[in-house]
């Protein structure tokens, strides 16, 4: 199906965030010489495709609950810029004007925008702790890293790229 951009997809536009498994078909399927080099050659680009393909659903599984929390922090930092760009005028206006009956009028409009902005302060800091519980997909970093050694001859590769100080 092409969009309005030339792109082709074959996918739907919902997401549901779940991977139970990541589907591989068994490597060996056929008896020992009796596949042919290009058997060989699709049976591990299907396997690959279908690795890579199980690897972006994981991605998007991980990065469905750390976009959640952030979207939560950045709402919170949205409410504080509110309160300190709006300052919740008339509530207090109010509070300055009362405190007016036992202050002079300078004292209580000091301490009343001293307490909005403690106000903004306690939301922004609230939501810099959920933006912080934001997290990297862990599980899909170190399955990837684990796809290399799927190709053979890589882990010898490494091995000897590290002997020889090229390979950290």
């Amino acid at each position: 199906m092409s969009n309005a951009k030339g792109l082709y997809t074959a996918g739907d536009d919902q997401f549901a965030p779940r991977v139970n498994a990541i589907p591989l078909s068994d490597v060996d399927t056929r008896a020992a010489g009796q596949g042919s080099i290009g058997d060989l050659v699709s049976d591990a680009t299907a396997q690959m495709s279908s690795l890579f393909r199980a690897e972006v659903e994981l991605a998007k599984t991980e990065l469905a609950d750390s976009a959640k929390k952030g979207a939560i922090g950045g709402g919170l930092f949205g409410a504080a810029g509110t309160i300190a760009l709006y300052s919740s005028f008339f509530f207090f206006f109010f509070l300055a004007e009362l405190l007016t009956l036992w202050l002079d009028s300078w004292a209580a409009f000091l301490i009343v925008f001293l307490i909005m902005l403690a106000l903004a302060g306690i939301l922004a800091f609230v939501g810099l702790k959920k933006v912080k519980q934001v997290k990297k997909p862990e599980k899909t970093i170190e399955s990837v890293q684990e796809m290399k050694n799927l190709v053979p001859g890589q882990a010898q590769k490494k091995l000897a790229a590290k002997n020889r100080g090229l390979y950290s």
